[in-house]
This record gives C-alpha cells, sequence and structure tokens, in this order.
C-alpha cells in the first residue's frame, strides 16, 4: 500500500526533538529518513523522548568537520527530496551544510530550517528553549495566576516546539507542492517562536484596539483571564470524587451542561428550580456559586469510575479523568484508535508510545523500524547508488522570476467547523494559499464569534479561526442550502469538518455523499476522541485533552492541592487550580496537527490520485504536544516536576526574581552550566562537589537555588539576559509584556524576521495579524483578514451561477443568513 511520503529521502541533520518530531511523523508516513549524527552520536539522544523521535530512520554518522565529511553530506543531498536542519545558517555555512550550499547541489531540495527564535533578529544566537521563548514573548504571564502570584509561572506544555514540529511538517510538504508543479525546491522556515503565534488569541488584537478605540474595548474577558480568583465556567468545572480523583467537565454548550447536572443526580436541586432558571450562563453571581457548590459537593459521593460510568452512559456529557501523560498512555480512546502503540526496542526494550500522527484510511502511517544505534547505517547509506537528482532549474533557483504563487494556490478547503480547533487549521491552510470557503450556520454564525465578550471585543478572537477565508451562511438543514453545498464540493479539493459521527450523513456532507459527487475528495474529520474507540460519539472540548494528557497535571506543580481539600472551601481552591492550569493550548495544539494532517492526505492524492478519510482526535494531537513524556519504558526518567510555587522544575530551569523583574534560566546540559558559572563570575560553584554533575546538582537541589536565588538578585533581569542569551547561555527576562500579543507586536524580533503582516478588518480597520507560522523563501503564503459571517454570500453564490432574485429569495426564506451591514 502506498504511503503519502515514500518516495522521499530526507536528509536530518537536525538535532533535538523538534526536528527529530517533524522527520519522524514524515518516516512513520513511508518517507527514507537518513538521520546524519556528528561522531559519538547526536548528543540529544539523552532526551528521554529519543527513543521515539528517532523511530522509524537510518543514522550515519559524517564529522562534518572535515571535507571528506562534507563531500558525503553533498553526495546524499544530491539525490536527496528534502534536508531538515536546526543550526543556524552562519553555522550551518562553516560545515558545509547550509542552504545557499545546498541548493546549488540539488536546485530542486526543499530544505526546512527550525531555529528557536528565526533565523535573524536581536534573538538569533539566543538558544533554542521552549521555556526561554515563553518567557521572553511573555507566555509565562498568562500562568501567573495559578499559584496567585505575581511572578510569572512556568509553563508545561512545550507549545511554541510543538506549533514548530507541526509546522515543519506542513511547510515541507506545501513546499513539495511548489516542488511538483514547478520543479523548483526552496527555503522553508519555522521556529519555536512562530510555533507560539498559534496559542494568542485575543492580546495582539485587543492591545492594537486598546489604543486606537479604547472606549469600544471590553475589559471584562480580560479581567477574567488575569483575576487570580477567577472560577472556571459551570461547564468547564473540574470535580474531585469520594476516591481523591480528579474529573474535569468540558460542557461548553448549554444543553451538554444540562445533562451533566442530570448525570449528576441534580435535576430537581437546579435544573427545575426557578432559582437557577438560564443556567449555566444566566445566573447572578451568588446563584451562580451555588450551583459550584451544589457540583463539587456531588461529585465527591461517588468514585471517578462511577461517576464516568454514568456520563459515559449519558452519552451527551464531555467529561474526562484528570491524569499524568504516563497515565494517559492508557486512556481507551488513544489505544482503540492506534494512536498509542506498543513496540519492542532494541535499546530500551517494551515501549508505549504515540502511534501515527492521525488516521489517513486509506494511506495509514506506520512505525517501520526502531530507533537505530548511532551510526548503524553509515556502510549502507554511503554504498548505495545515489537517486538521479529531481528536476530543477538552477537558473530559476538563481532569481529568474517563475511561478511564485503561494503553496496552495488553486486548492479549495470546504470548513464545516466551529470554536477553534478545526477553524484555526482551516486558517492556516489558507494562509499557506488555499482558498477556504467557511459555511456558517444561519443562526449567528460560528458561536465563537460570541465568545470574545460583548459588541466590539467579539471580534478579537475569531479574528485569528476565520483570517484569510469566505464566509457563507446556509441552513445546511434544507434542501435548497445542501443544493449550495454540493455545488461547492464539485469544485472542492477538501471538507474538514468537526461533526459528531453521523451528523454530517445527516447534513449531506458524510464521506460517500461528498465522494459520489468529488470523487477524489480529501475528508478531514477533527473530533475529540477520533473514530474507532468508545469516545467516538461523546462531546469533547479543549479542556479534556489538556486533562487527559498530562500537560495540566504537571502545570498544577508539586503539592498542589490544599491542606483542607476536605472542605468545600479547599474543593473550591482546587478547582480554581486547575482552571487556572488548564488554558486553551489544546484547541490550537490540535489545530497544527489537523494541518499537517491535511498536508498529508494532500500528499497522498498526489501520489495516487485518490482523495480519502482523515481522522484527526484531539487526544493525539496533544499527546503530540506532551510528546517529551508521552512514552513509557523501563528505566525512563520521570517527567520533571514543576515546583508548588509555579517557577520551575530545578534549581536550573526556573524563574528568578532579580534587582528589576523576573528571569527565566534554563541550563539543559553540563556545558550550559559551567558556561554560566564562569560568565557570572562564579567558577567556583562548577568545581563545588555538590554542583559538579546533574546527579550532585539534583541531590543538592534545595542549596542550589539557594545559591542561584542570591547570584541573580545582584543584577536586573535586563541585565542577565544581556550578559548570558547572546552568549548561547540560557536566560531571558520573563515579564517585560503581561501577554504575548504585546510581544508579537512591539518587540523588534518580529519585524527583524519580516513576520510583521498587515491587513484590513470589515469592523476593525487597518492593524496587524498574527504572522506566519512557516515561510516559504520563493513561494511566500497569503495572510488575509478576518471576516465576517456570511460577508461573501453573493459573491460564492454568484460564481455558482445563482441569480440576483435566487439570491433574495433565499435571504427571504431563511436558507442564507449575513451579518455583513452591507449585504
Amino acid at each position: 500500500m502506498a504511503k503519502p511520503c515514500d518516495d522521499l529521502v530526507i536528509i536530518d541533520l537536525s538535532s533535538g526533538r523538534a526536528g527529530g518530531l517533524a522527520t519522524m511523523v514524515l518516516a512513520d508516513f513511508g518517507a527514507d529518513v537518513i538521520k546524519i549524527e556528528p561522531p559519538g552520536g547526536d548528543p540529544a539522544r539523552s532526551d528521554p523522548s529519543s527513543p521515539m523521535w528517532l523511530r522509524g530512520k537510518r543514522s550515519a554518522v559524517l564529522d562534518l568537520a572535515t571535507s571528506e565529511g562534507q563531500a558525503a553530506l553533498h553526495g546524499l543531498v544530491a539525490g536527496a527530496d528534502v534536508v531538515v536542519s536546526s543550526a543556524t545558517p552562519d553555522v550551518s555555512a562553516l560545515y558545509g551544510a547550509d542552504y545557499e550550499t545546498l541548493s546549488r547541489i540539488n536546485p530542486a531540495l526543499v530544505y526546512c530550517l527550525t531555529t528557536g527564535w528565526g533565523a535573524r533578529g536581536p534573538y538569533a544566537s539566543y538558544p533554542a528553549d521552549d521555556a526561554l521563548v515563553a518567557a521572553k514573548s511573555g507566555r509565562m504571564r498568562t500562568f501567573q495566576t495559578v499559584a496567585r502570584s505575581d511572578a510569572p509561572g512556568f509553563t508545561a506544555v512545550q507549545v511554541g516546539t510543538h506549533g514548530a514540529v507541526q509546522s515543519a511538517i506542513a511547510g515541507i510538504l506545501a513546499a513539495l507542492e511548489v516542488r511538483d508543479r514547478s520543479g523548483i525546491g526552496q527555503l522553508v522556515e519555522t521556529s519555536i517562536l512562530q510555533g507560539m503565534f498559534a496559542f494568542d488569541f485575543n492580546g495582539l488584537p485587543r492591545e492594537q484596539m486598546l489604543t486606537r478605540f479604547p472606549e469600544k474595548v471590553s475589559s471584562e474577558l480580560f479581567a477574567q483571564l488575569t483575576n487570580p480568583d477567577g472560577m472556571s465556567t459551570l461547564g468547564y468545572q473540574p470535580v474531585r470524587t469520594k476516591d481523591g480523583k480528579w474529573i474535569q467537565f468540558a460542557n461548553l454548550l448549554e444543553h451538554l451542561f444540562q445533562s451533566s447536572i442530570v448525570a449528576l443526580g441534580l435535576t430537581e436541586e437546579v435544573l427545575i428550580n426557578p432559582r437557577y432558571a438560564g443556567a449555566p450562563t444566566g445566573l447572578s453571581v451568588e446563584a451562580r456559586e451555588e450551583v459550584r457548590n451544589m457540583m463539587l459537593l456531588r461529585a465527591t459521593e461517588k468514585t471517578a469510575d462511577e461517576w464516568m460510568a454514568e456520563f459515559y452512559g449519558n452519552g451527551n456529557v464531555a467529561a474526562d479523568y484528570l491524569l499524568s501523560a504516563q497515565d494517559g498512555l492508557s486512556h481507551r480512546d488513544l489505544l482503540a484508535n492506534g494512536q498509542v502503540i506498543e513496540r519492542d526496542d532494541p535499546a530500551v526494550g517494551h515501549i508505549r508510545e504515540l502511534g501515527p500522527l492521525a488516521v489517513l484510511r486509506d494511506t495509514p502511517g506506520t512505525i517501520e523500524r526502531p530507533a537505530p544505534a548511532v551510526g548503524a547505517h553509515t556502510a549502507e547509506v554511503l554504498a548505495e547508488p545515489r537517486r538521479p537528482a529531481r528536476a530543477g532549474d538552477a537558473a530559476q533557483v538563481s532569481g529568474t522570476p517563475g511561478d511564485r504563487s503561494a503553496p496552495l494556490a488553486g486548492v479549495t478547503v470546504l470548513e464545516f467547523a466551529t470554536i477553534i480547533a478545526a477553524p484555526l487549521s482551516c486558517a492556516l491552510l489558507a494562509d499557506l494559499g488555499a482558498r477556504v470557503i467557511k459555511i456558517e450556520p444561519t443562526d449567528g454564525g460560528d458561536p465563537m464569534r460570541g465568545m470574545g465578550g460583548a459588541g466590539f471585543s467579539s471580534y478579537f478572537g475569531v479574528s485569528k479561526t476565520t483570517a484569510g477565508k469566505e464566509s457563507i451562511c446556509i441552513d445546511l438543514k434544507s434542501k435548497a442550502g445542501q443544493a449550495i453545498v454540493h455545488k461547492l464540493i464539485a469544485d472542492a479539493d477538501i471538507i474538514v469538518h468537526n461533526y459528531r459521527p453521523g451528523v454530517p450523513e445527516r447534513l449531506g456532507i458524510g464521506y460517500e455523499e461528498a465522494k459520489a459527487i468529488k470523487p477524489d475528495i480529501i475528508w478531514v474529520s477533527v473530533s475529540g476522541y477520533g473514530r474507532d474507540g468508545p469516545g467516538a460519539p461523546l462531546p469533547c472540548a479543549h479542556p479534556i485533552p489538556g486533562a487527559v494528557n498530562g500537560g495540566v497535571m504537571m502545570q498544577l506543580g508539586a503539592d498542589w492541592e490544599p491542606a483542607n481539600i476536605d472542605t468545600i472551601e479547599g474543593l473550591r481552591e482546587a478547582g480554581r487550580r486547575i482552571f487556572r492550569a488548564n488554558e486553551g493550548n489544546p484547541d490550537p495544539c490540535t489545530s497544527v496537527v489537523a494541518t499537517a494532517s491535511t498536508m498529508l492526505a494532500l500528499r497522498a492524492r498526489r501520489r495516487t490520485g485518490r482523495g480519502q478519510e482523515v481522522f484527526v482526535s484531539m487526544l493525539c494531537a496533544n499527546g503530540y504536544a506532551n510528546a517529551d513524556d508521552f512514552l513509557s519504558y523501563a528505566g525512563k526518567p520521570p517527567r520533571p516536576t514543576i515546583d508548588n510555587g509555579v517557577l520551575g522544575t530545578g534549581p536550573l530551569r526556573r524563574l528568578y526574581a532579580t534587582t528589576e523583574g523576573w528571569a527565566c534560566l534554563s541550563l539543559p546540559d553540563q556545558a550550559q552550566w559551567t558556561a554560566f558559572c564562569a560568565a557570572t563570575g562564579r567558577a567556583d560553584l562548577a568545581s563545588d562537589a555538590r554542583f559538579a554533575d546533574a546527579a550532585a546538582r539534583d541531590q543538592n537541589a534545595a542549596a542550589l537555588t539557594e545559591v542561584i536565588t542570591a547570584l541573580m538578585a545582584t543584577r536586573s533581569a535586563d541585565a542577565w539576559e544581556q550578559l548570558l542569551a547572546p552568549n548561547g547561555i540560557g536566560c531571558v527576562r520573563a515579564d517585560s509584556y503581561t501577554n504575548p500579543g504585546q510581544f508579537f507586536l512591539t518587540d523588534p524580533q518580529i519585524e527583524a524576521n519580516d513576520w510583521v503582516m498587515n491587513t484590513t478588518h470589515p469592523v476593525m480597520g487597518d492593524h496587524r495579524r498574527w504572522g506566519p507560522l512557516v515561510t516559504f523563501a520563493r513561494t511566500p503564503g497569503r495572510y488575509g483578514p478576518a471576516v465576517l459571517a456570511g460577508q461573501h454570500s453573493e459573491q460564492i453564490l454568484d460564481s455558482l451561477g445563482y441569480g440576483r432574485e435566487q439570491v433574495q429569495e433565499m435571504y427571504a426564506g431563511g436558507v442564507i443568513w449575513t451579518d455583513n451591514p452591507e449585504a
């Protein structure tokens, strides 16, 4: 059976998890990945997750500091399709491994560069470390409410790395689309910092609108997000059960919340009590908190398993266990969908780990070989006959004008999705150049449009999920509405939806019906639990994968339950802390996976000529976001624990107070520790027996924390950053910005890398939108504005042959609707 990437040869020059996971996914889907390692092997093999991200590859040792090693690399590159590198261009050039050198050898080469901060700008030489990027960009400020602290909060889930991994996959496959139609390769770039773009929703537009229209911007939502006393909505309330376990609810919509109240046995107390009419959203503060207390107390009457049996049996309650990543590996739906697998590894023995990224029904991913030993395939790789280079026009590569249309130019996507995960994925496809037509309901459009606050502020969050699209609002339950959709399907390449099973079929957009209209259609389902497990028909929202996949458990910190946990006050405080730890990252974590998975299916269609069903689950996607610990084998070191104050995981990966501001220190290896000691004038610490190596530092962590706390208090955070970070030592200021939106708007690193994207919104006017998660040197993407609900209804219908009179009849009959005042 053909796989999407089984015609590709990829040279992996990267070191570490970001490049390693990207090439692992491509290997799972058929690529021949040759990992080039220095003598002694990639130092990142010490990462406990390396047995997973090294799987499926061959290893060749080349000493690129020698002419012989460079010559061998150049010979391999001549017949390769893709090179992946994590070294900055100046470092790569020293070893003959930079894009300029390798593209001269192979003009059809796609060269993917994954860095920490981007290849240019004042931070380009800073260590490529997710914690440092999260700190510098303001993301850690969003977690300061977890521990009720004025300090930033150390982040658990490495979302920037996750965004970079998935963007590298999507970017490589998009650049191959260009190469396959033009014969020309190009430089593709992504970074941990670009990966962070996916996770800011309100910050960037809010910062701009506050300056221009302060009287229009609601402060209510921002105050709720930053108030350390703020509690979750009732629908998202976590509850502690009789056996001391926690269950996370995720009942975003009213009918789901009502189902949860029925399942809790609170129908009489809440649903038919006139005091609580309008629950969950239409209550006074006092009444809302009374309902919360009833939920918390009722949950203590049964064990977690007993409650989950009730919720599963109801079928309309979004709820799941709060788990560590290690426990999440045993989740029933991940196992049923093949998204956690078991195999034997020659180095670590039996291993349980993430399976393929998504389920591609006709061209599934498989794990063909375990992680290789260092240099296991050197002789084999060097002895193989060289593949002929792909046809490429060297003149065009050197600058002759050619086809510079966006990578997905000519691809049409129909989006039948709401809220964040699937819609943001489609916005990312629009960034790559696809035409995305968003089909929205006629009762106000995507419900996301009303979730950013009232009035003017409601445009902020949805400006991200509708960016670059066209919108038409259609009543999909009407025959006339379905007739419109079927005409759209006839010219479409991809359908993306987030309905539960059975709903697409009832609306006339099921895979078989769509395939009958367009035989090569790619049909992408983005759901909570996946297609094949017992959770397939159940509702789901972002708090569930946050809870199940281990990110929340780590973010909570050590000893997070209060001493009075057996009281209502203790239950409320613990629930508040869970809410603060379970912020919205699981949605965009899913979005970037859905984009990469769709690109795999598009690659498969180019290879086979056939479309197929694709199933993306939030659980699997967020397993990948927690890939540092989403595997298990005998002897694997445990995931680091964040301290109770949410300051860090140990003395060398922690936030410290300085004379002015907070600094984030991240020294992941012995070399960085030694360099830190020398640069700070404390070389004595490196020779101190208590701190001489990692084992000694772990044993004396409290003493080392005390020493570094005193040291960091002698300078400002800015001074420490200027002393250390430009010299490759991990330290940055962590509180320069109150939120990532401020960073994206004003920091010079953004402009230095050409990530400034200006656009115009029908209501917000001229403004800057988020930059690209991945860039293309020859064929830039398209970065369009957000749209109003139904803004393009008439243009779309006109293109389908509907006349003006027919359109007006559809408006009058409720078949279509628009929020566009000009319609």
